[in-house]
């Protein structure tokens, strides 16, 4: 098993690039899997870490951890309290602009892991900015209404947390996120798969930047763009 791309590392953080369909801790819904991001940090760096933020399994890019419990408990506040600059790249079907989307999300509740939780919560207050970085269309028909098929790269910058935001705003823009097998469209996720050998969710959180928990200074974390989400806009 190879190592996992570190993004950053100092002596109280580390950030890795987590793969697409790895998940960040074991969980009892997903019994079936055998790797996680925590142990595999854990193993590679020779000691306890503790995850401050979540990625959703289908989602790559970058998954920060603390080193120890203080360090844990001042970055889970400033996550908490929208202290830390988040941005991802995907990949949506249609071509879509620059804009914001001020659009209140219920919680999404699991029927099994929240049946206790609250099933009556008002939405919550849920703000994305999106830039649209780059547009294709391509030769083929993958709805029926259309000859051909557009597609957008999109940076988008939640402004809140809250589960599955960016999924499910550009979903509610008529504009899925390609390979989003809840709230995506199954026709053009099966058309990546089969034209361009993609079988994952095109999301990926690229930058994180905050307040450094332990010293005077702003810590901001990048990744490129993974090819996957850059396969069809090549030669456009």
């Amino acid at each position: 098993m190879s190592d996992l791309t570190v993004a950053f590392e100092d002596e109280h953080l580390i950030a890795i690039d987590k793969p697409s369909g790895l998940l960040v801790h074991r969980s009892w819904l997903a019994k079936e899997a055998t790797e996680f991001a925590l142990q595999r940090v854990r193993d590679q760096i020779g000691q306890r870490v503790y995850p401050v933020h979540r990625l959703d399994r289908p989602t790559s890019g970058i998954l920060l951890f603390a080193k120890n419990v203080e360090t844990a408990r001042l970055m889970t506040a400033a996550f908490t309290e929208r202290q830390v600059g988040k941005s991802y790249h995907a990949v949506v079907r249609g071509y879509l602009g620059d804009g914001r989307l001020d659009y209140p999300l219920r919680e999404e509740l699991d029927k099994i892991a929240d049946k206790l939780a609250d099933q009556d919560k008002e939405a919550q207050p849920a703000i994305t900015d999106y830039e649209c970085l780059a547009q294709i269309e391509l030769p083929y028909a993958v709805s029926k209404k259309h000859a051909t098929s557009r597609y957008s790269l999109m940076h988008l910058h939640p402004q809140t947390g809250r589960k599955h935001q960016l999924r499910r705003h550009m979903s509610h823009l008529r504009h899925p996120i390609i390979g989003d097998t809840n709230h995506g469209d199954g026709r053009h996720n099966r058309f990546f798969r089969e034209h361009f050998d993609c079988h994952r969710l095109l999301l990926a959180a690229t930058r994180l930047e905050f307040q450094h928990p332990h010293e005077n200074e702003t810590v901001r974390i990048e990744l490129p763009v993974p090819a996957e989400l850059l396969r069809a806009f090549k030669g456009r």
